[in-house]
């Protein structure tokens, strides 16, 4: 019964999408920096979260991302809300990308959607780290069949020069608080609201490579032919990321996740030379904005050099697959919480491989409950299928001290 709603949001949504072809989904004729938004759109209310009306486990990602010992291990997954989810797809396959990401009705409907399936810990926004780029002058898109495109050249002196301070988001991006606020009260005192941000070297590399890349190759021209000027395009993305971060929490974000999402194009000493200082800004101006507020880094890709990101000045660090979670609690050290980190493969087995993964992850970051958010080492891939997200989701809630 619990799809039900879903379904029926989706037949809905269905009946709505004739009206949308005015929204292109190729590549554009010339750069689009103001955001692409109709307020007109009509979607259906977003789903109600069922629950009682103050569990008593409701706050408890949030006590766990504070590093406090919970009664059981909290559960969110990201790219929770994806193309997985057949109620999710209603939207994806007939709505740009910005359009489903700055229009706050459906922002908080696609945000809420797992959260409902589910019974996650956590519920986080739907939104993408390259957002707040438009604010500051860096024109971005998302193209259908192509994923992320930058326009702004940010690789010489004049393109670095022209990137503007972050400034008034609510101004700049009105739909960001007005998603949070919406969520916020659809959420409290049921789950855990989380936001999100882009680690400035990530962001930075997009920009410079123009969007997806292999090699990361153009970044890493600046960062060794022209250091000083590679710096000082992460040291302005640091204080976006923050001050966008810190934004996030006024406007109802109770944690937030720094994502290194091309951490796996760096080295362990480009890391600690550029992309570690450049986070440890954005931490920085977060913690000291909102100290109680906790934060969450994670390096995708990073687990070789984990032991360089025990300094980050993050609440939790956050580790993927491609380290065992026992070696990772060793190699951060026992006073680190953590968050991670099965396979998101494994939500392809069967049942009992998914269920075992879970406990398995469990097990090695000390059992239930020990400072440790539940999570995969990336995202919840497309093609997954539903009933397998369910699964684990029951069996973490089933693992109790």
């Amino acid at each position: 019964m619990k799809f039900l709603a879903l379904l029926l949001s989706a037949t809905l949504v269905s009946t709505l999408l004739p009206s949308l072809h005015s929204f292109s989904t190729t590549t554009p004729s010339k750069p689009l920096l103001a955001p692409r938004t109709d307020l007109s759109i009509a979607v259906p209310p977003p789903p109600t979260l069922d629950v009682p009306e103050v569990p008593t486990d409701h706050d408890i990602l949030l006590r766990a991302a504070r590093g406090e010992v919970t009664e059981r291990t909290p559960l969110w997954m990201m790219r929770q809300a994806g193309r997985y989810m057949k109620a999710f797809r209603a939207y994806s396959e007939n709505y740009p990308f910005r359009v489903r990401s700055e229009t706050p009705s459906i922002a908080v409907e696609l945000s809420l959607q797992c959260v409902k399936a589910y019974g996650l810990d956590g519920c986080i926004m739907f939104s993408d780290i390259l957002t707040p780029l438009s604010a500051i002058g860096i024109e971005w898109d998302v193209i259908k069949g192509k994923g992320p495109v930058v326009y702004t050249d940010v690789t010489t002196e004049e393109g670095v020069d022209s990137l503007t301070a972050l400034g008034d988001v609510d101004e700049k991006l009105p739909f960001l608080g007005e998603t949070l606020r919406a969520l916020r009260g659809h959420t409290e005192g049921k789950c855990t609201l989380l936001g999100f941000v882009g680690s400035p070297w990530t962001l930075s590399a997009y920009a410079a490579e123009g969007g997806g890349t292999k090699d990361a190759r153009k970044i890493k021209h600046m960062m060794y032919h022209n250091p000083d000027l590679a710096r000082k395009l992460f040291d302005k993305l640091a204080v976006m990321a923050g001050e966008y971060a810190v934004h996030q929490i006024d406007s109802g974000a109770q944690v937030i996740q720094v994502f290194e999402s091309w951490a796996h194009h760096l080295s362990p000493a480009d890391f600690e030379k550029f992309a570690k200082p450049a986070a440890k800004k954005t931490i920085e101006i977060i913690k000291k904005a909102k100290p109680d507020t906790p934060v969450i880094y994670f390096a995708n890709g990073g687990s070789a050099y984990l032991d360089l990101q025990r300094d980050m000045g993050c609440d939790m660090v956050c580790v993927d697959h491609q380290i065992c979670m026992a070696k990772a609690r060793s190699d951060l050290g026992a006073d680190v919480p953590v968050s991670g980190n099965v396979d998101p493969s494994v939500l392809f087995g069967t049942e009992e491989q998914i269920r075992q993964a879970v406990r398995d992850c469990v097990d090695g970051a000390g059992g239930p409950g020990n400072r440790h958010v539940m999570n995969l080492g990336h995202g919840v891939r497309q093609g997954t299928p539903e009933e397998s997200v369910g699964w684990a989701v029951d069996e973490v809630k089933r693992i109790r001290k």
